[in-house]
């Protein structure tokens, strides 16, 4: 299995702390951003980590260069920032025939459960596993995604869902929150094709790529990732990554 972290994109809200820097490369404790992404992967014992980098590429090529603690490291160019979806398909050829643990390399996480995510992917055959957690504040899944579930089994996913619409509906599953940490067969390329553009975000979305797989008769099943998630996308997060996060956990 192998990792691919996504960390191509510019990071507007971030202002003049991306203009200087890619942001996956913002210090948080002394550690740049996306190193959080890149120990999960190699504790994970993955057979080599794929980094798809577009803005300010030499800052994260430069940083860490073909390795990195002994796990390779291939460079993937996104050369337009056309979404997650896009990142995934610019990673095809890297990838190959081999299965993938995506991740972000703008995210952080406390109790990270990525090896029982492995574990539950292989020991029950599944096409894909998608990393979930739960939440006290549901506006925090209008973020990025909720799931329908029925035996266990994901049926649905809703982007950033408006929660009073969804809340009456018996199969949603009440505070639980999506991230971008999921498992994928490899034959997930194979439905990038098929994935509607999002009309208010004029592109692809990875809960419509998950969909499509559903929808062809794939099973795909939720795992709750992490105790504690934060996704860093505009500088109050920068600054709670830094006085709290992980002191709170």
């Amino acid at each position: 299995m192998k990792a691919l972290i996504l960390a191509g994109g510019r990071g507007k809200r971030l202002g003049e702390l991306s203009q200087e820097k890619n942001k996956c490369m913002v210090e948080i404790m002394n550690k740049p951003l996306i190193g959080y992404s890149l120990d999960c992967a190699v504790q994970n014992n993955v057979s080599e980590i794929v980094v798809v980098v577009g803005y300010r590429k030499e800052d994260i090529i430069n940083a860490f260069g073909g390795e990195y603690k002994g796990t390779s490291i291939k460079y993937v160019i996104q050369e337009e920032q056309k979404g997650l979806v896009h990142a995934i398909e610019c990673a095809k050829e890297a990838i190959g025939k081999e299965d993938f643990m995506l991740l972000l390399g703008d995210e952080l996480m406390t109790g990270s459960k990525h090896s029982e995510m492995i574990k539950k992917y292989r020991d029950k055959g599944l096409f894909a596993a998608c990393g979930v957690l739960r939440v006290e504040d549901e506006s925090l899944i209008q973020k990025t995604y909720a799931i329908q579930e029925k035996e266990g089994r994901i049926i649905d996913l809703i982007e950033k869902p408006d929660i009073e619409k969804i809340k009456d509906t018996g199969l949603i599953m009440r505070n639980i929150m999506g991230t971008g940490n999921c498992i994928f067969n490899h034959e997930i390329f194979d439905y990038i094709a098929k994935t509607p553009i999002n009309q208010n975000r004029k592109e692809k979305e990875l809960p419509d790529l998950i969909k499509c797989a559903i929808n062809d008769g794939r099973i795909v099943e939720p795992v709750f990732i992490c105790d504690k998630y934060l996704n860093i996308n505009i500088k109050e997060e920068i600054k709670e990554a830094r006085s709290s996060f992980f002191h709170l956990s």
